[in-house]
């Protein structure tokens, strides 16, 4: 494929017309950042698997060909993944980021008894998380976008999801535990047939409370865990992302031969 840069913009933009006035954070992108020059071609995603070429007008505008037949189209993923994560104090842009790169489909940030940041005013932050996403699968090539939910106490989050969800707690210290590698395999058989959500949750720096272990025993939500060493809440969830992600292509190439 092309070596072009690219622009996430909604598909309300799109589909109006032809022509699209770039917001001044995009039209610093092209012009300033990537140098893009009048009448070069750029690459646009909508982040829902379409891929449309455009030609950069100058004037903060640029002109999406063919709006209606994109130039190529990327099928949804049927397994879909999700990582759950207690925010963290810092880090988390980075988690955003990361897991953005890495292929996750969904990211819930979630609230915990020991959780150390609090947020007063959480929708502030929504627009700056967004933001961010938006820049990593710029980056990163994507053409579908990650969702990230709305902030949501943990235990609200766990009685809440879909049935067909599958859901591990990640923990450390805790020798009777598979790894999240081990459970996954053994959980084949249950997403051939599954049309919802893998999620893997992180806790938070403080590690989960004694009530929210015994929450998750008796909804019987299996522990794994991610490594033998206590890593920090971003680098667990990065870790764990990436162990879901390769264990989805490891199930697809399984299934394609």
């Amino acid at each position: 494929m092309d070596d072009l840069i690219r622009l996430l913009i909604h598909d309300e933009r799109i589909i109006k017309n032809n022509n699209i006035k770039l917001t001044n954070e995009e039209a610093h992108y092209v012009n300033k950042v990537m140098r893009i020059k009048i009448g070069k071609e750029i690459f646009i995603t909508n982040g829902k698997g379409a891929l449309w070429k455009a030609i950069n007008l100058g004037n903060n505008l640029i002109e999406i060909k063919n709006p209606s037949n994109p130039y190529f189209f990327q099928e949804k993923e049927i397994l879909l993944l999700g990582i759950a994560v207690v925010i963290p104090k810092n880090g988390f842009e980075d988690i955003l980021k990361m897991c953005t790169e890495i292929g996750i489909d969904f990211i819930q940030p979630l609230f915990s008894e020991r959780q150390v940041q609090k947020y007063s005013s959480f929708s502030n932050k929504i627009n700056r998380w967004n933001s961010i996403v938006n820049e990593a699968v710029e980056q990163s090539e994507r053409l579908w976008r990650p969702y990230i939910l709305s902030g949501v106490n943990l235990i609200d989050w766990i009685d809440s999801r879909d049935s067909k969800d599958l859901i591990s707690i990640s923990v450390t210290r805790d020798n009777s535990s598979e790894n999240l590698n081990q459970w996954l395999k053994k959980r084949q058989n249950y997403l051939d047939k599954s049309s919802g959500i893998l999620w893997n949750v992180i806790g938070p720096e403080g590690g989960w409370s004694k009530s929210e272990i015994e929450f998750f025993i008796k909804n019987k939500i299996p522990f794994v865990k991610l490594s033998e060493t206590i890593l920090r809440t971003s680098t667990a969830t990065v870790n764990a992302t990436s162990i879901l992600n390769q264990w989805r292509n490891d199930f697809k190439l399984i299934n394609t031969l």
